[in-house]
């Protein structure tokens, strides 16, 4: 994709990743436009870059998408370029899990990560079709290759989003519209909740990796251990896997 003169619609841009990479954006010369829930983190993102341009809105609901989408089609006709970047991370252990009584906690995770970037990026796809550049990014994780089993819900909507993105690449494939997938490692943020993931790599590097690969023409950008994760055989996606799960398995007993 080209990186500059582009109109942006970043989902969940307000903070972690999505605000990293709408900085970078802004830098590289697009006119950026980021949304998210909370009213008062989408400020505390424009005062810190005046320049962003930002919606509340609740992904959850269809009713918002739809609004969403005519919304940024009304008054900045000239997007071209949607990054699907909302998401959240909820870990769990299954025997304990009051799914009778909670199942809307739970489900939450499946209308963020699945239902709200499969219904963007279809609505958008037809209306980026008619212009003569235009690219849809999709933020998966290395997880969506190398599940982890404490994030079990997380893992399997990332591996959805990545075979929707597979999918949508070759339906677009003879139009303009360029089809991305960025899928990260652990990185630093707080993503399902402040501290767990302090481990991560480094936002700022992350966010820069990730430009230099979309610089590079890179249609699936991995960083970190998530590159190799990538393309594990399946025997090394199961020892990854169970790994894994051995030596995180203490927080959610």
């Amino acid at each position: 994709m080209k990186l500059s003169g582009n109109t942006i619609l970043i989902t969940g841009g307000s903070a972690g990743i999505g605000l990293a990479f709408a900085e970078r954006f802004l830098q590289a010369g697009n006119t950026v436009i980021i949304c998210g829930r909370r009213a008062e983190v989408l400020q505390q993102a424009k005062e810190k870059f005046p320049s962003l341009i930002t919606r509340v809105s609740n992904l959850d609901m269809e009713s918002e998408r739809i609004a969403l989408f005519d919304w940024v089609t009304t008054n900045y006709p000239e997007v071209n370029v949607l990054v699907n970047n909302a998401g959240i991370q909820q870990r769990f252990n299954v025997l304990k899990a009051d799914v009778k009584k909670d199942w809307s906690y739970f489900n939450k995770e499946l209308t963020t990560n699945i239902e709200a970037p499969f219904h963007l990026a279809m609505m958008f796809a037809p209306f980026f079709a008619a212009k003569e550049e235009a690219t849809i990014i999709n933020v998966t994780s290395g997880l969506a290759f190398t599940p982890f089993a404490i994030a079990p819900i997380y893992s399997a909507t990332k591996a959805a989003l990545h075979s929707f993105t597979m999918s949508l690449r070759l339906q677009l494939s003879d139009t303009s519209v360029e089809v991305i997938e960025v899928a990260p490692p652990a990185v630093n943020t707080d993503l399902g909740g402040a501290g767990l993931h302090t481990q991560g790599e480094p936002l700022d590097a992350f966010a820069d990796g990730i430009f230099k690969g979309l610089e590079e023409g890179k249609q699936e950008i991995g960083y970190g251990t998530s590159v190799g994760r990538l393309r594990m055989s399946r025997d090394e996606i199961d020892g990854y896997a169970a790994n894994m799960y051995q030596a995180t398995k203490h927080m959610i007993e």
